[in-house]
């Protein structure tokens, strides 16, 4: 039996290449790699219901510190914001490579069309890719097929060049077609799912960056979530709604400071660094600033039963110490 591994993101190209191949009798197995900058869920409940459906199995993989370092200093840079599309490639083809031969798989899928992506699918970008992550000839890109070399599964016959397609450019009109004609009816509409293209998460980041040597998930993971701002050595994350103020608090480090206006309407923030006075009553400050409290001194509390009285900080200070 011949055997393919599909790189499944839960969007249509994704769902489009995996169902393309299984049709020509190739058993796929698809792989999903759960990051800590996908913006939301969507993808993989997606991966999981259309893998269902086409009875194809889905591997969820976790990455680790080391997708972490490579986003931090990728060698290939980065696009419009902070993200390395084309060392993120490598990065997922390689992992993709090393469950391939656990598998037993002869080559790998993906749903990459030429010219979609500016930094990551045009054609000196996907030569590229294809070389470092070791998969010259094995790597078959269903979608844009016709308009690239032949790979190794189509000169073997264990695919047939004349069913894949010749898709280019960003235009979804024939994804679409396609997804209508072989019965895929659910599936996301085009997003960026990735957080790193994101300009306002980019910032944050880069924010991190340059007062910590190396970033943790947990960094990751705040970064998605409240308003952010910077005092020195200090950061302090104030949450928006109720899901981020409960976030906060299950990402609360044993160090960190965590305040709220008792009673009333409050966000929960979170103070990360050294618990100077100064850092204290700032972060008292803006937490007081977007609580629902209208007076003029309003009572904070933080800490272990700690309490301070400040005024609520002046949108001219807020705008100054903003990420």
């Amino acid at each position: 039996m011949i055997k393919a591994i599909a790189m499944m993101s839960g969007g249509l190209d994704s769902i489009l290449a995996a169902k393309i191949i299984k049709d020509m009798g190739v058993d796929v197995i698809a792989v999903y790699f759960d990051t800590p900058v996908h913006s939301s869920q969507t993808g993989l409940k997606s991966a999981q219901k259309n893998c269902k459906k086409l009875g194809i199995p889905l591997k969820i993989v976790k990455t680790g510190k080391s997708y972490l370092r490579m986003i931090e200093k990728p060698k290939h840079g980065y696009g419009s914001a902070m993200n390395p599309c084309v060392d993120c490639r490598i990065y997922f083809l390689k992992k993709a490579r090393e469950i391939a031969k656990k598998e037993g798989a002869q080559f790998i899928i993906t749903g990459e069309v030429i010219g979609q992506r500016p930094m990551s699918q045009q054609m000196p970008q996907l030569k590229i890719v294809e070389k470092e992550s070791g998969l010259e000839g094995k790597l078959l890109r269903p979608l844009s097929a016709k308009l690239l070399p032949p790979t190794e599964a189509e000169q073997q016959g264990s695919t047939d060049r004349s069913k894949l397609f010749d898709i280019r450019g960003r235009s979804r009109k024939r994804q679409m077609e396609l997804a209508e004609k072989l019965g895929i009816k659910e599936y996301p509409t085009p997003a960026g799912g990735c957080l790193l293209t994101d300009n306002k998460f980019s910032a944050k980041l880069k924010d991190l960056l340059n007062h910590k040597k190396m970033l943790t998930e947990r960094d990751y993971s705040l970064s998605k979530i409240g308003r952010h701002f910077r005092i020195g050595k200090n950061k302090i994350i104030v949450g928006r709604n109720k899901e981020e103020n409960d976030s906060l608090v299950s990402l609360q480090n044993p160090k960190d400071y965590l305040f709220e206006v008792p009673v009333i309407g409050s966000p929960t923030s979170l103070l990360d660094g050294p618990k100077t006075e100064k850092a204290i009553r700032i972060a008292a400050k803006l937490t007081a600033r977007y609580s629902d409290s209208k007076k003029e001194l309003v009572q904070v509390n933080y800490g272990k039963n700690k309490t301070i009285k400040v005024k609520p900080i002046l949108d001219s200070e807020l705008k100054k110490l903003r990420v």
